[in-house]
């Protein structure tokens, strides 16, 4: 007997009668004013108790029809994007639930493949997504990437702890959580503000403060660093697309590329000193990386691969408990690695003949943090702490990014 409440079972009515709709809200550039974009907003039926996004979602997500509705939202706005732009290029963003991007992103790459030359479309996750399945969600974006879409990072500033997963998706735009407007003088607020405002900096990311309904609500929009405002100040939803600026070339997508398939040592190039010293020596660095982790004013989350899974003794099992605890995400890799090698703790089992089962790497990557030891075994086979490894020790971002790029895709997936 089916058990589903009136407002669940009605989503396959919705479904299939086709009453899943979009309204679009502009972005508009704070300074000049000009409407650069559209997001679709997802609605029901008129008449409906499914009308609202938030009471059609749940109701799909109990019906286990989520990806069935976000296809359905997709095609609808990709449609309404063809025909009611009237043949002007448009920038379209849409809403992608974490499970959706995680579990059928066939659909949407389906759903993406019918639009119309003229759309360019940048796809909104929110941040929950990435501590809930990292790797997962990093290839899926990827994939979009691939397929000409650019990736905006949504809801940045419900949790500060997760300003550190957004130097790992690398997003061409940032948007700010609507609280934030309305909280420019709290501390944490501007440390939120801060970590985005300097990522968007290094990479000239777009930052987009939601929410904005008053001359005044600019005002804090422009403190917090946004360059781009959606709110009731300019629209509130319509069912057409107003004449628009099209600057593609601030929401194109900037895929992550080979560092996904790279070692962190394979990644250090030339020009850089390459220093020799037994293991015994390294572990004083090692530590002293977890522990800037650790002191780090927001926290930063930490890669670490040990070869193999028996260097992953007890006493590192202690320390990488204690920071599980105080990071938002810590991983551990190695051959024979156990999917939860320590509580708390990430684990990522290496192919044998993987050659990142050969170094021994540590890497701190945060909002304000960024530091690495990139190391090679030589192969010795004396006593553990004499053998020997060449090394790097750096502090350059966009050479850790991509060290911990290089490691979330052989992690096993939540």
């Amino acid at each position: 007997m089916d058990t589903r409440d009136g407002a669940t079972a009605g989503v396959d009515e919705v479904l299939a009668g086709g009453g899943v709709h979009c309204v679009y809200q502009p972005f508009v550039d704070l300074d000049t004013g000009a409407v650069l974009a559209f997001e679709a907003l997802l609605r029901g039926p008129e008449d409906s108790a499914l009308r609202s996004p938030m009471a059609l979602l749940d109701a799909a997500r109990a019906a286990g029809r989520l990806a069935d509705l976000e296809r359905a939202s997709l095609r609808a706005s990709l449609t309404d994007a063809k025909e009611l732009s009237q043949g002007r290029p448009v920038t379209l963003f849409v809403n992608l639930e974490p499970t959706t991007l995680t579990q059928r992103l066939d659909l949407v790459l389906e759903a993406l493949a019918t639009r119309a030359p003229h759309v360019q479309v940048v796809v909104e996750i929110t941040e929950r997504a990435l501590a809930e399945d990292l790797a997962a969600v990093l290839t899926g974006a990827e994939q979009l990437r691939a397929a000409g879409c650019a990736i905006a990072l949504d809801d940045v500033g419900v949790h500060p702890e997760s300003l550190a997963f957004i130097p790992l998706l690398r997003p061409e735009v940032v948007k700010l959580d609507l609280k934030l407007l309305r909280t420019v003088k709290d501390p944490e607020t501007v440390v939120v503000a801060g970590a985005v405002r300097a990522y968007a900096e290094q990479t000239g990311a777009e930052v987009v403060a939601e929410g904005i309904e008053t001359a005044e609500d600019l005002t804090r929009a422009l403190v917090l660093g946004a360059t781009l405002g959606q709110g009731w100040l300019w629209s509130r939803g319509e069912r057409r697309f107003t004449p628009s600026t099209f600057r593609p070339e601030r929401f194109a997508g900037r895929p992550i590329g080979a560092a996904l398939c790279a070692t962190p040592y394979e990644l250090i190039g030339s020009g850089r000193h390459i220093r020799h010293a037994p293991k015994h020596l390294l572990v004083p660095l090692s530590k002293t990386l977890e522990l800037m982790a650790l002191q780090a004013p927001v926290p930063p989350v930490l890669f670490a691969a040990f070869e193999h899974v028996q260097f992953f003794r007890p006493s590192t099992i202690r320390r990488f408990t204690e920071l599980a605890a105080q990071l938002p995400f810590v991983a551990a890799l190695g051959v024979d690695m156990p999917r939860w090698p320590a509580p708390g703790v990430h684990g990522g089992a290496l192919e044998i003949q993987d050659p990142l089962a050969s170094e021994w790497t540590v890497v701190v990557l945060g909002a304000h943090t960024a530091a690495a030891l990139m190391a090679r075994d030589l192969g010795d086979t004396g006593p553990d702490g004499d053998r020997q490894f060449e090394f790097v020790v750096s502090y350059d971002r966009s050479l850790v990014t991509a060290a911990a790029h290089s490691m979330i895709g052989r992690l096993t997936s939540s």
